[in-house]
């Protein structure tokens, strides 16, 4: 709806638009039903869509309008279709010194200065919803949108047995044969956007060319392109990514940003790996939305989102995350960073690579081939100043004793480890060389996390657990008597699954002075895990039964996440 809404929050609630109390409730309701605070903020009726955007607007010096009423035709000839889809905008009036221009965010200034840019002009915004705009780029510039499987099914056999036959053209080069290719990797790239997946697999099997999109992180079967134009689609593919087509025996990378006719820039992390059966692709969309999300999208449950808020506002020490490959660990530290980037404070990251472009934030990414490590960097950015640091990965001693020193002088440290649960972040530490007292001196805190799908809220419906699913969540009889057990039936909206968009389950470990003792003991990590215990902490099973009650997600679903929670 509106960039950096955490921002547009602030923005409400010290003007008094929305109490705090009324805040804390739609934060609470956002999470459960898979929204942003701003959505629950108008579902909850408190504020309409067009109050909020006329109140942001205003704020920030703009004019709001509405709607579109009236357009100079004269104008329209200053901006390409394609590029007013992409932005969603369009200039409406010419000025003595530039052009009035629709834009529907007025925090999105990245896309204020692509216009100016584009139209080569000043520009003076006017917010108008959404909807409103792309009612008139389609009143005035037509509507385009083809799905694949339109595209698969208009394509005609002529056509596909014409590039079939020709064969990929040369690196870099496009001829008249390629138009097909070029609108089914098109089209297949914004369906998977459109049904929100986060990767695309196009795997070459020996009879078939095997298409699959992962969603809410569960791989769904998609309809196969013809096995015959595999060469051609992977080609396509690798001129995309400015990857030579060329080398087909060697594991491939390479990037796409991908210029949408009807939204935003797309951008694609692209990897190939040579088969049996030809190079297999897997694509990785990057959703800048991520970049915006505040903790309480994330899935954090108000007394959470108090503790971690707390801890990402020291001065100093260590934060980690942990836990496997996909379960949200970066797109929990993005949301960290967003939520304490403010101007009078420094900050910068290492990452390997850089997948998002965080604004106003110094990115540096690791590059092992020219010595470029994390250690190495993490060196320069200390001769930088920063306030705040966050790194990657700690994969070794001596990125982890860098980090340590950073933060014992003054630096607050964010990184990720791979490990099952948040007490064992400690011990992984010490095994990999750090002295217990480094570390006991350090580390603020771990979060340990999983991402569960969420009950699609369209057709969510109550529902009754089975006796060993009702074992499995360990429920005394007050919350089983509050509890709100629902499942989703399944419905066009979420492709028959009953589940719609993922939140994380969190296990949050803060170190108080007896498990600093306890460090310094080299104690088991058993102990630690009890003295944890003892303090409050809850595992990530007892946090996803919370959600279970809460109506948010399945039991299954739950259980599924944390086999290996012991507690």
């Amino acid at each position: 709806m509106i960039s950096n809404e955490a921002y547009v929050v602030d923005l409400l609630q010290n003007a008094g638009a929305i109490s705090p109390e009324d805040l804390a409730a739609c934060q609470q309701e956002a999470a459960i039903n898979g929204l942003s605070t701003l959505e629950g903020i108008i579902k909850r009726g408190l504020l309409t869509r067009n109050q909020i955007l006329e109140f942001v607007a205003k704020e920030s010096g703009f004019e709001f309008a509405a709607s579109i009423e009236q357009v100079d035709e004269d104008v329209l000839a200053t901006i390409p279709p394609g590029e007013s889809r992409r932005y969603h905008a369009l200039p409406i009036q010419r000025l003595p010194a530039g052009l009035r221009v629709a834009i529907p965010d007025p925090m999105d200034f990245e896309t204020l200065d692509a216009l100016r840019y584009l139209l080569k002009t000043d520009i003076e915004p006017v917010v108008v919803p959404l909807e409103k705009i792309d009612e008139a780029i389609i009143r005035f510039f037509g509507k385009t949108d083809e799905s694949l499987q339109t595209l698969m099914a208009n394509m005609s056999g002529e056509e596909l047995e014409v590039k079939a036959a020709g064969g990929a053209a040369g690196e870099g080069e496009t001829e008249e044969g390629d138009a097909p290719i070029i609108r089914m990797v098109y089209g297949l790239i914004l369906e998977a956007h459109r049904l929100r997946a986060s990767d695309i697999h196009l795997e070459p099997l020996e009879k078939r060319l095997r298409l699959r999109y992962r969603i809410d992180g569960n791989l769904q079967e998609m309809r196969d392109p013809p096995k015959r134009l595999q060469s051609s689609i992977v080609s396509r593919i690798k001129i995309m990514s400015n990857i030579s087509i060329a080398e087909k025996r060697l594991p491939l990378d390479g990037r796409i940003a991908l210029a949408t006719a009807d939204g935003p820039t797309l951008d694609l992390r692209v990897s190939t790996v040579p088969t049996i059966h030809g190079e297999s692709v897997v694509m990785r969309i990057l959703d800048k939305k991520n970049l915006m999300l505040g903790l309480p999208e994330l899935g954090f449950f108000a007394d959470d989102q108090a503790i971690l808020e707390r801890v990402i506002n020291y001065a100093d020490g260590i934060f980690l995350v942990t836990g496997p490959t996909g379960s949200g660990k970066s797109t929990t530290l993005y949301a960290c960073l967003n939520t304490i980037n403010k101007p009078d404070r420094k900050l910068i990251t290492v990452e390997d690579p850089v997948e998002y472009q965080l604004p106003g934030v110094n990115q540096v990414a690791v590059n092992s081939e020219i010595g470029m490590t994390f250690a190495a960097a993490l060196r320069a950015m200390l001769r930088q100043a920063p306030n705040i640091i966050m790194v990657g990965e700690i994969r070794d001693v001596e990125t982890a004793s860098i980090a340590i020193n950073a933060s014992l002088t003054g630096h607050l440290v964010f990184s990720t480890l791979h490990t099952n649960d948040a007490p064992s972040a400690i011990t992984r530490l010490v095994d990999m060389g750090v002295k217990p007292f480094l570390v006991s001196s350090s580390i603020r805190a771990v979060l340990a996390q999983r991402l569960i799908r969420k009950i699609c809220p369209e057709c969510k419906e109550p529902y009754n657990p089975t006796e060993n699913e009702l074992r499995a969540l360990n429920l005394n009889a007050a919350s089983l008597a509050e509890a709100r057990f629902a499942k989703g039936r399944g419905c066009d909206r979420c492709r028959g699954t009953g589940y719609r968009g993922r939140a994380g389950i969190f296990e949050i470990f803060t170190i108080d002075d007896e498990i600093r003792h306890l460090i310094n003991e080299n104690a088991p990590v058993s102990r630690i895990r009890q003295r944890a215990r003892d303090l409050g902490m809850r595992t990530l099973r007892e946090d996803g039964i919370r959600k279970v009650v809460a109506g948010m997600t399945t039991p299954e679903e739950v259980i599924s996440a944390t086999m290996t929670d012991k507690d």
